[in-house]
């Protein structure tokens, strides 16, 4: 059977290997910034139980006050982890809590009354970690299962440190002189250093699952415009069934190789850019913009009639028209244009709305560009005029 000195030293050493692992998984994936801030939440952690098994063999008022500052500081830090990978704003008020439950500890354990030390700071972990298990329950939005054996385990742990205190409190322990020894402790020691194992294998869980999403996310993002592209496309729409009431607009830069033939690709770059920045203009919920390639691009339009997808396109084409890119000679103005295909009351394909918004791309192409042809409206060319853009 274990004493409790040796659950503290396996402590450290569990510990210490995890944190070993985090440190070369983030020096392999810089990136991942919530791993190296997890990574430094266990060692502060192991710091603290080492100082703690020396103050257990050794008590001393300064290393109590220490590994006490240590034990809060440590989870402050993986609390911070767990908002740093889940994107919650708002560090303060985490931080400036446990800094000031961290002062009180030091004054009352300062003043002799460290039983009151290690309650405070067992409430101080207490409220971190159970505010880490909301966080991962509320703001998950990935995988549920990982976020939920997470949300378990720091639910757990949390439980563990709250008994901690709620024995000395039973008690009456306010001045110890010693390190605190009872079943709370040694089951704490226990829960803590499974705990704290499965969510360091939750961390490289975590971590690879944000490496597959980041991945996909790049995948299917055009690197000069910021928009999806047609693997983008594919992926939301491929397997969707296009009503009446969906459409697509296929956009065609005009002359656009003349463009980068006078004035050279960089140019060229900047006007794709500058088309990309008109169409997220007009983003908004039910439009999806993507560049499927060179000077094409399209949007995606849900739940909209034939007449505002026909104005919408327009007012696009509008005000691209009106953008001046500098180059080395005279300023360029460029134009665009589009076709539009819809589905149909029996449901139409994704490669069949984009054939006939092809069809009317190149209608409008021949009809002298600069203008927006629907294939319900073939033969109906108008040209873009600025009035358009008031609307």
């Amino acid at each position: 059977m274990l004493d409790f000195s040796s659950l503290l030293l396996a402590a450290a050493l569990s510990g210490t290997c995890l944190s070993i692992t985090m440190f070369a998984i983030w020096f392999a994936a810089p990136k991942a910034g919530f791993v190296l801030t997890v990574a430094c939440g266990i060692l502060v952690l192991v710091a603290h139980v080492i100082l703690f098994w020396r103050y257990a063999r050794e008590p001393d008022p300064l290393l109590c006050q220490i590994a006490l500052a240590l034990l809060s500081l440590g989870f402050l830090i993986l609390c911070l982890s767990a908002m740093q990978y889940l994107g919650v704003p708002g560090y303060r008020r985490a931080v400036a809590p446990t800094l000031a439950a961290m002062a009180v500890c030091a004054v009352v354990t300062f003043f002799g009354l460290d039983g009151v030390g290690f309650i405070n700071t067992y409430t101080t972990v207490t409220a971190l970690l159970a505010a880490i298990g909301a966080m991962f329950w509320i703001n998950g939005s990935h995988d549920r299962r990982i976020l939920l054996v997470v949300s378990f385990l720091s639910g757990t742990c949390a439980v563990s440190f709250a008994l901690c205190g709620v024995v000395l409190l039973a008690k009456g322990q306010w001045t110890l002189a010693a390190a605190p020894d009872n079943w709370a402790e040694r089951l704490n020691t226990v829960v803590a250093v499974a705990c704290m194992t499965g969510l360091g294998a939750l961390t490289l869980s975590l971590h690879h699952l944000q490496a597959q999403i980041e991945l996909k996310a790049e995948t299917m993002t055009d690197p000069l415009t910021g928009l999806m592209n047609r693997r983008g496309l594919k992926s939301l729409y491929g397997e969707r069934t296009f009503g009446p009431f969906m459409s697509i607009v296929m956009f065609d830069l005009d002359h656009f190789k003349r463009t980068n033939d006078v004035h050279g690709h960089p140019v060229g770059d900047q006007v794709l850019c500058r088309f990309a920045s008109v169409i997220k203009k007009y983003a908004r919920t039910g439009v999806d913009a993507f560049r499927l390639g060179g000077e094409e691009f399209a949007i995606v339009m849900s739940r909209m009639t034939e007449d505002r997808a026909y104005d919408l396109a327009s007012k696009i084409g509008v005000a691209f028209g009106t953008e001046i890119v500098a180059t080395q000679n005279d300023p360029l103005r460029s134009t665009v244009s589009g076709g539009i295909g819809f589905g149909e009351a029996s449901g139409s394909s994704l490669d069949q709305v984009l054939a006939e918004a092809d069809a009317a791309l190149y209608a409008a192409k021949r009809a002298g560009r600069n203008c927006v042809i629907s294939q319900k409206r073939m033969g109906k060319a108008e040209p873009l005029k600025p009035a358009l853009r008031s609307a």
